[in-house]
C-alpha cells in the first residue's frame, strides 16, 4: 500500500471555516482528518502541503515512524503550526490503518473502554447571541433568553452545559473576550466589578432555566491573569461549577488558583504534546486536562492521556470544530481509562450535517461510540464544495 495523493478540502462554517486533510492510497483506501485554521493559525494549510509532499509513494500505515521522521524533520520549530500539521497528517494516516484492518480506531489503541460518551453541550449561548441569524436559531440578547436556552439544554437531554462570559449591558450585547483581542479591550486583562457581577448574572440565568441537576462549566479563556482568576473563583462558589476553564501558559499560577478555587478546574487546551503538558502535571496544576485531538493527533493526546492518568488527573477532549472532529475526539475518549467528559457544540451552521458520511449518533446526552471502520464517518466531498469558503486557503 503506497500513499499517491494528499489534497485539502475546505468549507464555509459561517463564522469560520471547517477544513479537511484526504490521503489517498493506491488500492483505494482514503484516510480523513479534519484541522483548523480559523483560530490563531491562518497557514496551516501551506504547513501541511509542505511537511505532506514527501510521503508520496510511502506506506501510510507505519504510523510512528512518519510521525517520528516529521517531529525530526520539524524539531527546531517545534509545536504551534508544525505540531498541529503533524497532527492532521497524523489522524488521516490512522483512518487509513483502521480502515485497512477493518476496524473503528479506537481498537487500535486497545479500547474502547466504553461505547457511550456523556457530553457537554458547548458554547452555551456564545453562538446564538453572535451569530444566531446564520444558524436559523433564536438569538441569545437577554438574561431572560439564556434562562429559556438552560431549559431547552436540559430538556435535550444534556447533563452538562458550558458557557462563556456575556456582556447584555452594551448595545449589540458581546462575549467578553480581551484574552483574544477582540471587543476593543486593552490588554491588561483584569476583571472589574461589572464584568464579575455579568458573570454571575449569566451563571444564575442559566441555572435558573437548566436547574440544579445541571451541570455548569465556566470558561474563562485567556481573559484574566492569575490573580484575576482568583477572583473570578471566588465569585462564582455560590453556583457549583462542574468545572472552571482556565487558560494559561503558567503551571504555578495555575497551581495557586487551583488551590484557592472551591470548584475543580479544567486547563491546557492550548497545550502541544506531552513536553508541555508534563509541567502541569508535576504541579498537580488542575483537576481535568483538556487535550486536542486535531492539535495534537490522537497518538499523542492518548499518550498525554495515559501521562495524566499515571497523576490521577481526568482528561477531556477540546473538541468544538465540525463533525469528523467530533468522531475523532470520540475514539480518544473510548479508548482513554480516565474520562472524564466530552464537549460538542450542538449550536451551528444548518449543513453541519450534510458534510459527513454519518453524522455522530447522540442518545439522551451521550454519544454512542460508532462501530465502522476508521472514524465512522468519511467526508461528503459534493456537500463541501457546496459551500465554497469566503477567503481562499492558498
Amino acid at each position: 500500500m503506497k500513499i499517491v495523493r494528499v489534497e485539502d478540502l475546505h468549507c464555509d462554517a459561517g463564522w469560520r471555516d471547517f477544513s479537511f486533510l484526504k490521503i489517498v492510497t493506491d488500492d483505494g483506501l482514503v484516510g480523513w482528518s479534519e484541522y483548523n485554521e480559523s483560530y490563531g493559525s491562518a497557514g496551516l494549510t501551506a504547513a501541511i502541503r509542505r511537511l505532506a509532499e514527501p510521503l508520496i509513494g510511502q506506506d501510510p500505515r507505519p504510523v510512528e515512524r512518519i510521525v517520528a521522521i516529521l517531529q525530526g524533520i520539524t524539531r527546531q520549530a517545534p509545536g504551534g503550526m508544525n505540531q498541529q500539521a503533524i497532527a492532521a497528517i497524523e489522524n488521516a494516516l490512522v483512518d487509513i490503518k483502521a480502515k485497512a484492518l477493518g476496524v473503528p480506531v479506537a481498537a487500535l489503541f486497545g479500547g474502547p473502554v466504553r461505547e457511550r460518551l456523556p457530553l457537554y453541550w458547548s458554547h452555551c449561548g456564545s453562538y446564538r447571541l453572535q451569530h444566531a441569524a446564520l444558524m436559523g436559531l433564536p438569538p441569545v440578547r437577554t438574561l431572560d433568553d439564556l434562562v429559556v436556552l438552560g431549559a431547552h439544554v436540559r430538556s435535550s437531554g444534556f447533563r452538562a452545559l458550558k458557557t462563556n462570559i456575556f456582556r447584555f449591558d452594551t448595545d449589540p450585547p458581546h462575549m467578553h473576550q480581551p484574552g483574544f483581542a477582540r471587543g476593543g479591550h486593552m490588554p491588561e486583562l483584569n476583571p472589574d466589578p461589572a464584568v464579575l457581577g455579568a458573570i454571575a448574572d449569566g451563571l444564575a440565568a442559566l441555572r435558573q432555566g437548566a436547574g440544579p441537576e445541571t451541570g455548569i462549566l465556566l470558561d474563562l479563556n485567556f481573559n484574566f491573569r492569575t490573580e484575576g482568576y482568583v477572583k473570578v473563583a471566588r465569585a462564582v462558589e455560590p453556583f457549583d461549577l462542574f468545572w472552571l476553564e482556565i487558560d494559561t501558559y503558567d503551571p504555578d499560577g495555575l497551581r495557586l488558583i487551583r488551590d484557592r478555587a472551591a470548584m475543580p478546574i479544567a486547563s491546557c487546551e492550548s497545550l502541544f504534546g506531552r513536553r508541555q503538558f508534563r509541567p502541569f502535571f508535576e504541579a498537580r496544576a488542575m483537576d481535568v486536562a483538556i487535550v486536542d485531538v486535531p492539535w495534537n493527533g490522537i497518538a499523542e493526546s492518548l499518550k498525554i492521556g495515559h501521562m495524566a492518568d499515571a497523576y490521577e488527573i481526568n482528561c477531556a477532549p477540546h473538541n468544538f470544530y465540525g463533525h469528523l472532529s467530533t468522531l475523532m475526539s470520540a475514539h480518544f475518549c473510548a479508548a482513554l481509562p480516565n474520562f472524564r467528559v466530552m464537549e460538542i457544540d450542538i449550536d451551528d451552521v444548518p449543513w453541519k450535517d450534510d458534510l459527513v458520511t454519518h453524522v455522530p449518533k447522540i442518545e439522551n446526552g451521550e454519544l454512542v461510540l460508532p462501530t465502522r471502520p476508521g472514524w465512522g464517518a468519511d467526508v461528503n466531498e459534493e456537500a463541501v464544495r457546496a459551500h465554497p469558503p469566503k477567503r481562499p486557503h492558498p
